[in-house]
């Protein structure tokens, strides 16, 4: 595609399309993980979670508007006693799927039931090349079940599965390493970014990448190419030089979007908060309406200024950087990334007062400390004492053993992509 040619595309994108490209789609905020970023602070079922009737529906849709594919994520999908059958039935209407998971429940037989699929993708979420890294963001136990769930799919025969990761501060040193361990499963590298979203709030300063770190990661993947997706998380390093392969724009309500396991639909599927919330697709006209006539994404397809940033020299390469981003740091939409590469986001953050910025609008995390590394590094934190959105005593774990836990437990989705 000729350059000329891309840019035509990006700007017909930002107007938005008739039907997303594809869209991320929460089934449950179940999981048997506390990971500190996740996107959803996900832990806990919400009683209020679409039906299965009421799921069959919104992918009746979905085929109607001839969406290419759903990104399906959670919390852990899998947990859902009908997630299978909601597989069969997208895939049945034309409807391709990716579901990201921790890996708990891809056995052996489920490994073969995937390979055999040529609808069906699968990304399998790893923060650390190694357990300890691993393991301080996603619980104990987490890495080897990961490891385990991409054992049982290479010898299935499932290949070009995803390793999906999101960059860290501990982790951004590992890249050759993760790469090298998506080689030996047959998968494929997927990169995606750190933001300050659900319980990722409450560790950004300790996780999100130094400057030099951002450097040495954009010139990792101008080496690497084609070869790792980035969907478009990093398109604010843009500003360094070349843009990446991607999307390189922000799509929230243009191309992309999220349905929340109650069925509420975000503009952003890392901003969830009320101030994103587009509508429902319970409400009459369903999800369609919602995309099509919601006042959120008519205002997002509008043409945007770019604020604070437009005289900057790299605005059209990094496109003012990430909306969520900027949000749940308290900057202003029109303003600088806050990893914003030239350095104009650390100056924005410095007027930031102390305990301003937005907090996630829902909360559904297991109620769960953590532990500092033994060898050192950042310290504990608690994840949050705010008060969950709603109550449910049912289990979301009935039917398969937990690894071990520190007291209590939680999640996190790959967004969370991810």
């Amino acid at each position: 595609m000729s350059s000329t040619t891309g840019n035509r595309l990006i700007d017909h994108f930002k107007l938005g399309l008739d039907a997303p490209i594809c869209l991320t789609w929460e089934l449950t905020y179940a999981c048997n993980l506390s990971c500190v970023h996740c996107l959803s602070s996900s832990g806990r079922r919400d009683p209020r979670e679409l039906t299965t009737a009421e799921a069959k529906a919104v992918i009746d849709e979905l085929e109607r508007m001839q969406v290419f594919y759903v990104n399906i994520g959670g919390g852990e999908p899998t947990v859902r006693s009908d997630f299978w059958e909601l597989v069969d039935y997208a895939t049945a209407h034309k409807v391709g799927v990716k579901f990201s998971t921790n890996g708990v429940k891809i056995t052996p037989e489920v490994a073969e039931r995937l390979a055999a699929s040529d609808y069906v993708d699968v990304q399998i979420s790893l923060d650390g090349a190694t357990a300890e890294v691993n393991d301080h963001v996603r619980g104990p136990g987490s890495y080897a079940t990961a490891i385990r769930a991409m054992e049982n799919l290479k010898a299935a025969g499932f290949t070009g599965f995803k390793l999906s990761v999101v960059c860290t501060r501990q982790n951004v040193g590992q890249l050759d390493e993760f790469k090298a361990i998506a080689d030996r499963y047959g998968a494929q590298l997927r990169l995606t970014r750190l933001r300050p979203s659900g319980r990722g709030a409450d560790v950004w300063d300790e996780l999100h990448l130094l400057p030099h770190q951002q450097r040495e990661l954009y010139d990792w993947l101008v080496a690497h190419g084609e070869s790792v997706l980035t969907g478009d998380s990093f398109f604010h390093l843009a500003a360094f030089g070349d843009a990446l392969p991607g999307l390189n724009l922000c799509g929230a309500g243009r191309v992309v979007c999220l349905i929340d396991p109650v069925g509420d639909v975000y503009a952003c599927p890392f901003a969830i908060h009320e101030n994103f919330l587009a509508g429902s697709v319970r409400d009459e006209g369903g999800f369609t309406g919602v995309w099509r006539t919601s006042e959120l994404f008519q205002e997002l397809r509008q043409p945007q200024t770019g604020g604070a940033c437009q005289s900057c020299q790299h605005y059209d390469s990094c496109q003012g950087g990430c909306m969520a981003a900027k949000f749940f740091t308290g900057l202003p939409l029109d303003g600088p990334d806050p990893e914003c590469v030239q350095g104009y986001g650390e100056t924005a953050l410095a007027t930031v007062v102390a305990g301003s910025a937005p907090k996630p609008s829902l909360d559904h995390s297991h109620r769960t400390e953590r532990k500092p590394r033994k060898s050192g590094g950042p310290v504990a934190l608690t994840l949050t004492r705010r008060k969950p959105a709603s109550e449910c005593n049912e289990s979301p774990l009935a039917g398969f053993e937990l690894v071990s836990q520190p007291s209590g437990s939680g999640c996190a989705s790959g967004a969370c992509g991810c």
